[in-house]
């Protein structure tokens, strides 16, 4: 019993001091009170707003505007063939005859009179152009000219009041703004897809030319083999690209397509059209677009433009007084940021235009004003019928022809960066053969190396007289 009452009190009297030691604390030593809210607020859940499907652009016009200017092109080239040059083992099949090989993409009418845009390596080395409207009406489309370095060509049909699309402006796409791609893919006439404007002044390394220029508008528009050299318009039926190129791994739209800007392709078309050649203005500089790693090489406190690191001799840049290590700010009215803003920018104008370049050096800004130069160095314009592979070429005069014994030839009267001077030509050579086939104008030879598919074969005379050859690759 004793016993009981024992526990009972050292019960009693923990409980005491475990009261006491409580209230002590809290008395003495009390803490931050935390206060935890809940929140008994209902969750809520709601539809869209069934007006916000108003909100999304009404494209109709647009591609109504846009399928009827735009076309279905057809191309006709003869590939192949080969003989072994002996008529006897060519009777017993030793030649192969050459093979008819059709092609098809897309253009777009650009004025009622005619002129159509595409793209370059749609109609590359054809023989044959045949152009389809919309209402299936047929024409054959003569070459006006190509510029490979934008992958755009200009064809001419002989008809009037065609529909035709309007320039619209490239350089007001925002990102995330509507745009429709129409064309033909897989000989499938005036198909739309929509999407919008992903990215621009996008290089992706895909043309291999010299001189090259991309700064592609990137969009998720499905565009397919066939939608080469269609449109890119704007919510407004307004031109503001022609189709190009996919990102791909099969050959098949994969969620990326790209688009020549209408600011370059205006310009390409106007040269094409008056001079037969895009009159490329060259700046002379070497860049690279100024990211974290450039910066930090290069010890500059900004990420912004194109860090000059060289200059071509006697180059644009380096005549108005532009240095390596400058950073390049602006080019005209247009602020440029990468390598492709830049030339997007000067692809533009034409050599001999004076333009303002802005540059930042040692922390201030400071303007040039430059001279731009073409392919040959100076300012002039060039006609088509005179360049060729970067060289100036002139027909000789009659006495020259017989002073060297010759009935033809084209001399080279001035070189520039291209695959002649690669080769090792000279100012002066004269060029007689070309693969074999005597040339006896510019255009014959432009026409037998567009025809070529390996590598060259030039053959004439030193101006002393001397017989010499060159081969090169066209690529």
């Amino acid at each position: 019993m004793k016993t009981i009452r024992n526990y009972t009190l050292t019960f009693v009297l923990v409980v005491l001091g475990a009261f006491l030691a409580v209230f002590a604390y809290t008395r003495f030593f009390e803490k931050p009170q935390v206060i935890t809210i809940q929140d008994t607020q209902a969750m809520r859940y709601a539809n869209l707003p069934a007006a916000s499907e108003g909100n999304l652009p009404d494209l109709t016009a647009a591609a109504e505007i846009a399928v009827h200017a735009v076309v279905h092109i057809k191309t006709q080239s003869m590939r192949g063939g080969w003989s072994s040059g002996n008529p006897i083992l060519d009777y017993f099949g030793y030649r192969q005859e050459p093979q008819l090989a059709r092609g098809f993409g897309s253009g777009v009418i650009l004025s009622s009179d005619g002129y159509i845009v595409t793209n370059n390596h749609v109609i590359e080395g054809a023989q044959k152009i045949i152009v389809v409207l919309n209402d299936n009406r047929e024409y054959e489309a003569r070459l006006v000219g190509a510029d490979p370095s934008t992958d755009l060509a200009v064809l001419k049909v002989e008809a009037d009041n065609m529909p035709y699309l309007r320039y619209g402006n490239s350089d007001n796409l925002r990102l995330g703004e509507w745009v429709l791609a129409v064309g033909n893919p897989f000989n499938l006439t005036s198909t739309v897809t929509a999407g919008i404007v992903s990215a621009k002044a996008r290089n992706i390394g895909i043309n291999q030319e010299e001189y090259s220029i991309e700064s592609f508008i990137q969009t998720d528009a499905a565009v397919n083999p066939g939608n080469s050299g269609g449109a890119l318009v704007n919510q407004r039926g307004e031109l503001v690209g022609i189709n190009t190129a996919i990102a791909s791994r099969t050959g098949s739209y994969a969620g990326y397509s790209f688009a020549v800007p209408i600011s370059i392709v205006r310009k390409v078309v106007e040269d094409l059209k008056e001079f037969g050649s895009v009159q490329r203005a060259l700046l002379g500089v070497v860049i690279q677009t100024v990211n974290s790693d450039v910066a930090k090489q290069y010890n500059l406190d900004k990420i912004e433009g194109v860090y000059v690191t060289d200059l071509s001799d006697n180059g644009a840049a380096k005549e108005a007084g532009i240095k390596p290590g400058d950073v390049i700010l602006g080019v005209g009215n247009k602020k440029v940021n990468t390598n492709a803003e830049l030339q997007e920018a000067v692809s533009q104008y034409r050599p001999g235009d004076d333009v303002k370049v802005t540059v930042k050096r040692n922390d201030s800004e400071k303007q040039f004003t430059v001279t731009l130069r073409n392919k040959l160095g100076d300012t002039g314009i060039i006609k088509s019928d005179q360049l060729v592979l970067g060289a100036e070429l002139e027909p000789l005069k009659p006495n020259e022809r017989e002073r060297l014994r010759i009935d033809r030839g084209l001399r080279v009267a001035k070189i520039g960066n291209g695959k002649l001077r690669e080769a090792g030509i000279t100012e002066g050579f004269i060029i007689t053969d070309v693969n074999k086939r005597p040339v006896y104008e510019v255009n014959e030879l432009k026409r037998i190396i567009s025809s070529s598919r390996g590598g060259i074969l030039i053959e004439g005379l030193n101006p002393n007289g001397e017989p010499a050859y060159f081969v090169f690759g066209v690529r």
